[in-house]
């Protein structure tokens, strides 16, 4: 392959040598499935705990329902879990576990990584299970499948193309905090334009990223865990999952707004 032939700094500082061409093609290939089987995990992970959440705060019962979002009846549990200070603990727990696996994954075996990414994933579900009570379920499951097809061209695409992507690193983690900075704006002024604004280029830069982190996470393997195995090659495999399930979700979200179709 002729991507071997190129000096790339591995993830452990140093300059990679050439090994077997054959060796590394079989056992990338093992590592890229890993990835995307944990990623996978993780999404179903997500949608069973959405589903459950959403199940079991929801009533038919207007005259046993505890509370009342829109023209959507909730039981005891749906109001805590929507319309009480407890959403904030769901909404930002995600966030905190993605700072823990991250910053710990060198010091967790690779069976506490995994524990702790589907923890991640469950929490997220949780976090995601209140867009059943905005979008119509059809809309969510037929956007659900446009992301599913849009995020496995884009990943295919940075797998198989000969294109340095690095140097797109930096432009799209400029956008990610551009993308951040104007959601939190909008918290407060509340503007339709803006939300749209941020919704499209948001697309637009978890695509990149998509691709971007698809190519880094096949380089990351061929210029350094490709030698080193075990642990190392395991808890990277957990990270690489995480960075592409967080694509994966960002994607369906902005997508969600953009195409999904209001209760």
């Amino acid at each position: 392959m002729s991507d071997l032939d190129r000096n790339y700094a591995s993830p452990f500082g140093r300059a990679a040598g050439r090994v077997d061409s054959a060796a590394v093609d079989a056992g990338l290939r093992s590592y890229m499935l890993r990835i995307y089987n944990y990623m996978t995990i993780g999404l179903a992970i997500t949608g069973l705990a959405a589903l459950g959440v959403y199940m079991g705060a929801v009533t038919p019962d207007a005259a046993g329902a505890a509370g009342k979002i829109g023209n959507t009846y909730l039981t005891t549990f749906g109001v805590a879990m929507f319309a009480s200070p407890l959403k904030w603990v769901f909404i930002l727990a995600p966030l905190a576990m993605v700072f823990a696996i991250s910053f710990g994954i060198n010091r967790l075996k690779p069976a506490t990584a995994q524990l702790l990414f589907w923890a991640f994933a469950a929490l997220m579900g949780i976090s995601l299970s209140s867009i059943f009570l905005v979008y119509t379920h059809t809309s969510i499951v037929r956007v659900f499948f446009i992301t599913a097809a849009s995020f496995g061209a884009l990943s295919l695409y940075g797998y198989t193309t000969k294109r340095d992507m690095t140097g797109m690193g930096s432009f799209l983690i400029m956008g990610l905090f551009g993308v951040i900075i104007a959601s939190v704006v909008n918290l407060f002024v509340a503007s339709s334009m803006l939300q749209f604004i941020v919704s499209v280029v948001g697309v637009l830069v978890f695509a990149g990223l998509t691709a971007y982190d698809t190519q880094r996470l096949k380089n990351d393997y061929m210029y350094g865990y490709a030698s080193e195995g075990g642990d190392v090659a395991e808890r990277a495999a957990i990270t690489g999952a995480l960075s592409l399930y967080l694509n994966f979700i960002n994607l369906f979200t902005l997508l969600l707004q953009l195409l999904g179709q209001k209760e």
